[in-house]
């Protein structure tokens, strides 16, 4: 089977492309053995860019643990990178089918090769049903939220998947590593949730690092991101334009007041091409 590597803000993930050759088998397990860092590939996770009757392609997403999720910010700008530069779609602007829903792509394109994208995210679900979580409030703002022995405030919203946005003084090992983990896993979320550590610096700028449902720790998430410029806006720390700074680079946020749509801009990059052996999956 051929993959390709690729990353957004070193978000990084193992693209399979459907259009040349079969969806594999077991997908899930595929990805188990494949985002393994010391006996596959090494990866977040793995996503497969398929045929879609209704965009330029179909994206679907799997975390490194095997589980399926519904979206994914990076990686969605890097099968944006992969259509136009493999030439499934030759155009400045793609529309990609997700679990989310059909989300439009807009590439910065420099000498025939995709740097940069820009990605319509849609809507943010602030229903705490639909997040879901058992929090209370649509959204639940600044709620508190036990965990162990910690007495925590959360503010939850969805990007197509749930994140629990945590504002606190610095994203500390502890926090991310400890908490993080518990976080995912609490009673409060029913299909668990990714969780962000946030640092606010200005009305236009924060630090954060988070916790994956399925991938622990990863270097950048772009739901993750759209997630808390959205908390930051509704708990009054942060204006709508926001530069978040992650440990694997740098993504540009927006919540427009017009259409209440999330934009995010940032990186993306192809590392490596490869073979996996039928005979690992």
């Amino acid at each position: 089977m051929r993959f390709t590597k690729m990353q957004g803000a070193g978000n990084d993930y193992v693209y399979v492309d459907c259009f040349i050759q079969p969806v594999p088998n077991d997908a899930p397990a595929l990805s188990r053995a494949i985002s393994d860092r010391h006996f596959g590939v090494g990866a977040d996770g793995l996503i497969l860019i398929c045929p879609s009757d209704r965009a330029d392609a179909r994206m679907r997403m799997f975390n490194a643990d095997g589980s399926e999720a519904e979206m994914c910010g990076n990686g969605i700008r890097c099968v944006a990178k992969y259509v136009y530069e493999h030439g499934i779609a030759r155009k400045p602007e793609l529309t990609i089918e997700t679990g989310r829903g059909l989300l439009t792509l807009h590439l910065h394109i420099r000498e025939g090769r995709v740097e940069r994208v820009s990605v319509d995210m849609g809507e943010p679900i602030l229903e705490a049903d639909r997040i879901p979580t058992a929090l209370t409030g649509n959204p639940p703002v600044d709620v508190p939220l036990k965990v162990a022995d910690h007495q925590l405030e959360a503010t939850c919203i969805s990007m197509g998947n749930p994140h629990c946005v945590v504002f606190v003084d610095e994203p500390t090992d502890e926090r991310v590593l400890v908490i993080g983990p518990q976080i995912e896993r609490h009673e409060a979320f029913p299909r668990r949730t990714n969780v962000e550590f946030v640092q606010v610096l200005s009305r236009n700028e924060v630090r954060l690092r988070v916790w994956e449902r399925g991938s622990g720790e990863t270097l950048a998430c772009g739901t993750g991101a759209c997630a808390v410029v959205v908390a930051g806006v509704l708990s009054g720390r942060t204006d709508r334009r926001v530069l978040a700074h992650l440990p694997g680079g740098d993504l540009e946020l927006h919540w427009r007041e017009d259409d209440h749509h999330v934009m995010m801009t940032g990186p993306a990059v192809e590392v490596f091409t490869g073979e996996w052996p039928d005979s690992n999956t």
